[in-house]
C-alpha cells in the first residue's frame, strides 16, 4: 500500500520527493515514538535515541502505532487527534510554524478524514492523507 497525501491541493505519494515541511510531517506521524509508561504497551518500541535525548524530554515520532489493533470509534478520533498534536508540537516549539490546526473526523466505518494546517509566516500549508486510518492500522504498508 502506498501512502498518498494532498499538499495544498496537489496529490502526491509520500515516497516521492517532498518539500522539507511535508517530509517532516510524514516522518513525525509515521515514525514510532516510544510508548509512555501508562500506554500499557508490551514493548515500548520507538526510536532508540529517545532513551538518551540530547534535549530533555525530546521525543521523536508519534504514538499512532499503538492504535494498530484498535477499532475506529468516535472516542478513538480524540486519541488520534491528541497523538497527532503531540507529535507535531515540536514544530511550534522550534519556531517552524506558529500554529497547527487539526481537523480529524470519522467519515465512515473505517475512514478517518483529516486535514492538518500548518501556519507559517508566508501563509498556511494544508496537508491531508487519503487513507489515514489504513496507514495507522497497517503501518503504511
Amino acid at each position: 500500500m502506498e501512502l498518498w497525501l494532498t499538499v495544498n491541493g496537489k496529490r502526491t505519494c509520500a515516497s516521492s520527493p517532498l518539500d522539507p515541511l511535508t517530509r517532516a510531517v510524514v516522518i513525525s506521524l509515521f515514525t514510532w515514538r516510544r510508548a509512555e509508561p501508562d500506554d500499557n504497551a508490551d514493548v515500548p518500541m520507538g526510536w532508540w535515541g529517545d532513551t538518551w535525548p540530547a534535549v530533555q524530554n525530546d521525543r521523536y515520532g508519534s504514538r499512532l502505532w499503538l492504535l494498530q489493533r484498535s477499532k475506529l470509534t468516535n472516542q478513538l478520533v480524540q486519541t488520534v487527534r491528541g497523538y497527532i498534536r503531540e507529535c507535531l508540537q515540536w514544530m511550534i516549539d522550534d519556531g517552524v510554524v506558529s500554529r497547527i490546526d487539526l481537523d480529524i473526523r470519522r467519515t465512515g466505518i473505517n475512514e478517518l478524514g483529516n486535514s492538518i494546517t500548518l501556519w507559517r509566516r508566508d501563509g498556511p500549508v494544508m496537508i491531508s492523507f487519503d487513507d489515514l486510518w489504513s496507514a495507522i492500522t497497517h503501518g503504511g504498508q
